[in-house]
């Protein structure tokens, strides 16, 4: 079995691949005190043999990583031993978030380009494939939660609001304002956006929805063809499967390891090891 990790600001997800098949999700909170006791269990229910990370929670990473290797678990971190392997056109490449890159990947792998994939999460961000199949960047945007908090945190009178549906698009109270405004406002500042890349794109884009606030937003908005929750975990799946039999300089383009100044021979020593 295969484990997908993909380590977030607010949540850790896991994803139990057999080959292709998500067999099971788990989910908790990055900064829960025992999460990591959690993740032990969690992994010593499945038959676990390796395993790749997804990070934008460099402490998370390292930890789960010892806790992978005191495990016997192979592991590598996308980003480090791992290119996804999408031609990223961003102005300084390495600063875009891993998660990114493999939603990208993901999308052009399982629903082709040109794309846009915006992922709900505790920030929200676009991300567009050209119909050249190349990352062109994207935006990046606070998320449904981060703006609720902001608004109780930056103000001196607006009351702490849980994130839910809003009773109607005209708030009769405070919460009921803030919850339309953060609702209605991000469903409409997403279709925006979205009608105005499609339009700088041209031709027919797929515009996939992930992220663990989508199905909760989705209803609001009117510009989404797929909607994927697993899109990071898939991807990460993916790039598994584009290491078995591919080494460097291997053509088509296939998700390459890092170099760093080790020899090939090395390369194909951690590739085959691998998988």
């Amino acid at each position: 079995m295969f484990l997908a990790v993909d380590i977030g600001n607010t949540n850790i997800t896991l994803g139990i691949f057999k080959k292709k098949a998500l067999v099971k999700r788990y989910s908790f909170p990055t900064e829960e005190k025992e999460c990591f006791r959690r993740f032990k269990k969690i992994v010593g229910a499945h038959k676990i043999d390796r395993a790749i990370i997804a990070s934008v929670v460099p402490a998370a990473r390292s930890l789960l990583e010892k806790k992978l290797k005191q495990l016997s678990i192979k592991t590598l971190v996308a980003g480090r031993e791992i290119i996804v392997p999408v031609k990223n056109l961003y102005q300084y490449p390495e600063q875009v978030g891993q998660d990114r890159l493999v939603n990208a990947f993901a999308a052009i792998q399982l629903y082709g380009y040109p794309a846009i994939v915006v992922d709900f999460g505790t920030a929200i961000t676009f991300d567009v494939i050209s119909k050249n199949n190349e990352y062109l960047g994207g935006m990046i945007l606070p998320g449904l939660r981060i703006s609720l908090e902001a608004l109780y945190e930056k103000t001196a009178l607006l009351p702490k609001t849980r994130l839910k549906k809003p009773e109607a698009l005209i708030g009769r109270d405070t919460k009921e304002s803030m919850l339309s405004g953060i609702v209605y406002g991000f469903a409409n500042l997403s279709d925006g956006l979205i009608r105005q890349l499609k339009s700088k794109l041209g031709g027919k884009v797929k515009v996939i929805g992930t992220g663990g606030n989508i199905k909760f937003i989705a209803k609001f908005c009117k510009e989404f063809d797929i909607l994927d929750e697993n899109l990071t975990l898939k991807g990460i799946n993916l790039l598994r499967g584009h290491l078995r039999g591919h080494t460097l300089g291997d053509s088509p383009p296939v998700c390459n390891l890092l170099t760093r100044n080790k020899k090939r021979t090395r390369i194909r020593e951690i590739s085959s090891n691998f998988t």
